[in-house]
């Protein structure tokens, strides 16, 4: 059940520190975001390009230091490896605080870049954990209460982030970024020791060789292999919505920052609901037929909001929410954001339940790593591809369509490989 995992000593720590992670890397990115659509002297083009990369530098990391973190989180004891890198941040949120008090983008994108080097070297340790504190049976609700978290974080984030950005001020920005990081490393403070998953294990120095070898590992294995393919796909879809929904948002809705805000919001909740469902569908089992039909709603919500768009001409800027609920496209596009996302957390809550539960106890930290890898490549090719069709024209309507069509293709990819146990 979910309330006594929140109550438990194995999991309540590890949850808030999540929550409080998250939180704070999507506050200084949704202010980064904020700032450059409607603080910077650029063009609604090079504002979108700009979103985009402020995307793939966060999750660039997690390509090239994913199998540090694997290694690092089986070599020592997980807990202690999280309470390190908490540390670490406050410092991180500190820059990014100089930083918006003098309006740097530049700096911004250094402390969202650090911010991602601390992420990807936590994301091993806090998938690994998992099952050292938990049976099995257990993973999905775990897994999904995981995923919740994640998405109100990015919820509240978002939100604050916009008030920040609109009506806060440095002082506000300032309070919520230090002090979710100093209650971040106060949670990591409280995750209960894990031991040391491969005592021998010598670190390797050499991040290619360390990757290629956990890449090789995942790979020979047909079960990780699908699983990390799948998961994936999810973090590739779901990085360009969210690089591409604020410019949507301002550009054909018309939104102000407060529109874009509830958008966001929007779209953060029903992933949080779709993660829940999932957890209440497997009651205790993994059911791969849940990231099936995710998929085929993924990529049905997704092809609807493309088609919606197409050919609809910019509005007239600055619109509140009310005003832009009020028509019927702000209406439909809220109906496709919130099915797709509710669509994403039934694709992804199965998927990785599963990593967890194939992978051996002794190299866990290293496949969930290996997986991080494959997200990060895949979420950075697929914010540098779309940042390349901006520069050359696609419009935000042919994007959209563009990844609902490639879903159902990987949906259909899904069914014919599926592991059937």
């Amino acid at each position: 059940m979910a309330t006594p995992l929140l109550l438990s000593r194995r999991f309540a720590p590890l949850f808030w520190c999540q929550f409080f992670a998250a939180f704070n890397d999507n506050f200084l990115k949704t202010s980064l975001v904020f700032l450059i659509l409607f603080g910077a002297n650029v063009t609604a083009g090079e504002a979108e390009v700009l979103i985009t990369i402020a995307s793939a530098i966060f999750i660039a990391p997690y390509f090239f230091l994913s199998g540090l973190g694997g290694e690092l989180a089986d070599r020592y004891d997980k807990a202690r490896v999280a309470q390190w890198l908490k540390f670490v941040e406050i410092f991180v949120a500190a820059l990014a605080l100089y930083g918006y008090m003098h309006k740097s983008i530049a700096v911004m994108f250094v402390a969202l870049g650090l911010f991602g080097v601390i992420a990807s070297l936590f994301g091993p340790m806090k998938y690994g954990i998992l099952p050292d504190h938990l049976p099995a049976e257990k993973l999905p609700t775990a897994n999904a209460l995981v995923e919740g978290a994640t998405f109100i974080a990015i919820l509240t984030g978002t939100i604050m982030g916009g008030i920040a950005a609109h009506q806060g001020g440095v002082r506000a920005f300032g309070l919520l970024v230090l002090g979710f990081a100093l209650a971040c490393w106060l949670s990591a403070l409280r995750i209960p020791p894990s031991g040391e998953g491969a005592p021998h294990l010598t670190v390797n120095g050499n991040v290619a060789r360390s990757t290629v070898a956990m890449l090789r590992h995942l790979r020979a294995d047909p079960r990780l292999w699908w699983g990390a393919m799948v998961t994936s796909w999810f973090w590739l879809v779901g990085i360009v919505v969210l690089s591409l929904l604020p410019p949507l948002i301002k550009t054909l809705i018309g939104g102000n920052e407060d529109t874009v805000t509830v958008y966001l919001a929007l779209f953060s909740i029903a992933v949080g609901a779709g993660s829940g469902l999932a957890a209440t569908i497997a009651r205790g089992r993994i059911v791969l037929r849940t990231t099936f039909a995710g998929a085929l709603l993924l990529g049905a919500f997704a092809l609807d909001l493309g088609l919606s768009a197409l050919g609809v001409a910019a509005t007239v800027p600055g619109q509140t929410p009310s005003q832009v609920f009020a028509t019927s496209f702000g209406v439909r596009v809220a109906i496709d954001l919130a099915g797709l996302a509710i669509a994403g957390g039934l694709f992804i809550v199965p998927a990785f339940a599963a990593v967890q539960a194939w992978s051996d106890s002794d190299y866990r930290a290293r496949t969930v790593a290996a997986v991080n890898v494959l997200n990060a490549a895949f979420m950075t090719g697929g914010t540098v591809l779309v940042a390349l069709l901006q520069h050359i024209g696609a419009t935000l309507p042919m994007l959209f369509t563009g990844i609902g069509l490639a879903t159902f293709i990987v949906a259909s990819a899904i069914w014919r490989t599926m592991p059937r146990t």
